[in-house]
């Protein structure tokens, strides 16, 4: 059970003119660790396939402005990202403090990337979770269930939701406009809900099956496809596109999604379906990296 007093003690420590507390040898290998399962997780999900209508190794889906090539420069960009915002977490910084990690990160990123967004929403969702795996592990607690977004909704949900997107002209905040929807904001300030009932669940279940890491990601990617109300789908195609996708995908499950012989062609025509409408849902595309960070993390305890 996390202790409630270890978990803040570090908070309480980082308050205005108090000095930090550093972090113990032990505690520093930990969020290197952390960050090295941040990137592995991003790794992954480049690597898997086929992601319908989404960068992979095979092809740039329905992006003209990127590839794998475009991805590998930013995870580069990004290297001491993960671990750094686990730190901060560790150290008990607020809010602002992961914010300003974040900004420098993704600036870093388009320099990489020549001005194009390749991880923004990664950058947004995984440092929120590095950076409360971070505080579970300095309180001493555990990581099973959904610990990790109990804490990073406890303890920065009200002041995401209060800070608001950087761009009031973001693609987020256009669709949040005009489709009354939520977006990366809402999903980490209630605790990434769909990472824990959707994406991490459907990973362990086809993991535990047989499948390897490859299927078991694809798998994940459908099950988040179908439910999450992905922004980026409502950004290029509107409601009927998010309907299509989430169409699509639960067709792809009920088919017997991975567990099936000839489950790569299927979701390949799925994948050509999507890329004819230059649809791309990027934000399962997030939370499938985020489900693979968190059963890395959770397995190495």
């Amino acid at each position: 059970m996390m202790s409630v007093a270890g978990l803040y003690k570090r908070a309480v420590a980082a308050a205005p003119g108090a000095v930090a507390l550093p972090l113990s040898p032990r505690e520093e290998r930990a969020c290197l660790s952390i960050g090295r399962a941040a990137l592995v997780a991003l790794y992954a999900e480049l690597w898997a396939r086929p992601k319908p209508g989404l960068v992979s190794l095979a092809d740039n889906g329905s992006h003209a402005d990127m590839d794998a090539s475009t991805f590998l420069r930013s995870l580069s960009a990004l290297r001491g990202y993960f671990a750094q915002v686990a730190r901060s977490g560790a150290r008990g910084a607020g809010f602002d403090e992961l914010r300003a990690a974040g900004v420098e990160a993704e600036a870093r990123m388009l320099r990489a990337t020549g001005n194009v967004n390749t991880h923004r929403g990664a950058i947004f969702t995984l440092g929120l979770l590095a950076a409360a795996a971070g505080r579970i592990f300095c309180a001493g607690g555990s990581f099973d269930g959904d610990a990790l977004g109990r804490v990073a909704a406890d303890l920065w949900g009200r002041d995401i939701l209060a800070a608001g997107p950087g761009n009031p002209w973001s693609h987020g905040r256009l669709v949040a406009r005009r489709y009354g929807a939520s977006g990366a904001r809402e999903e980490a300030a209630a605790g990434f809900p769909h990472v824990f009932t959707a994406g991490l669940p459907a990973l362990r279940r086809a993991l535990a099956k047989g499948p390897d890491l490859n299927a078991a990601a694809v798998q994940a990617f459908f099950s988040l496809m179908a439910v999450v109300p992905d922004n980026n789908l409502l950004f290029r195609g509107g409601t009927q596109a998010l309907s299509y996708a989430r169409r699509l995908a639960r067709s792809f499950l009920k088919r017997g999604g991975v567990y099936r012989e000839n489950w790569q062609e299927d979701g390949l025509s799925i994948h050509r379906a999507l890329v004819a409408r230059r649809l791309s849902p990027g934000g399962s595309a997030d939370l499938l990296a985020a489900s693979i960070f968190v059963h890395c993390i959770q397995r190495k305890t």
